[in-house]
């Protein structure tokens, strides 16, 4: 479907689709399909989780899950850029697109929750409210308007967080051969009380930007 504009695209800073022109042009000359991509942007995101799983007993895995939650991320990118390039973008493209990401979630989340490096039930919250802020934010799409990406814990800024709780925890790790503890929760806890609490902000900005576009759209009627 080469006519066909997706309904809600993710801004993209050019930083990152510059890293992503090569591949994007690869994949099309190659006839690698889009949903191939996002199905292993998931098969990354079980990486992840299993290194968190595993990296009680092999701390230098908190170095590498990091770097599978950033491949995840990329693929996410890279799905939606092919489907455009290669004109096969689609509205079956943009449930594809958006349903490993959310699976995605769940699994490095739940992953760092039986890392043995914090509470399992704020690993699980984390989970919860990723997917909280995803629903929240299709809500404008889903009323008419547009679908909102605001809020300061978007889907890379979980990811961002918790990598730098992972590569903090190792550190201190390697320095003091133990898991620091602030107020009884370690720093992967506070890692996740943190992501929840941006979630918690992310939640509400979008809900007032669409409320406000829903306001908008009436107005102009």
């Amino acid at each position: 479907m080469a006519d066909y504009q997706p309904t809600s695209r993710r801004p993209i800073a050019e930083i990152f689709r510059l890293t992503a022109g090569s591949a994007t042009r690869f994949c099309v000359r190659a006839g690698i399909q889009p949903d191939t991509i996002s199905y292993f942007s998931i098969a990354a995101a079980a990486a992840a989780a299993v290194c968190f799983c595993r990296s009680l007993g092999h701390p230098a895995l908190l170095l590498v899950a990091p770097l599978f939650c950033f491949l995840r991320l990329w693929c996410n990118m890279l799905d939606g850029m092919v489907a455009l390039a290669a004109g096969s973008a689609s509205g079956r493209g943009e449930i594809l697109n958006d349903l490993p990401d959310r699976v995605s979630d769940v699994v490095i989340f739940i992953g760092a929750a039986h890392s043995g490096w914090m509470q399992p039930l704020l690993g699980y919250w984390a989970a919860i409210m990723s997917l909280g802020t995803a629903y929240v934010g299709t809500l404008g799409q889903a009323v008419g308007v547009r679908r909102e990406f605001g809020g300061i814990m978007s889907k890379p800024w979980r990811m961002v967080t918790l990598s730098l709780g992972a590569w903090v925890t190792f550190g201190c790790f390697v320095w003091q051969h133990s898991s620091v503890i602030l107020v009884r929760l370690s720093l992967l806890d506070w890692t996740c009380v943190l992501i929840v609490a941006g979630c918690v902000e992310t939640c509400a900005v979008r809900l007032r930007d669409i409320l406000r576009a829903l306001q908008v759209k009436n107005g102009a009627r």
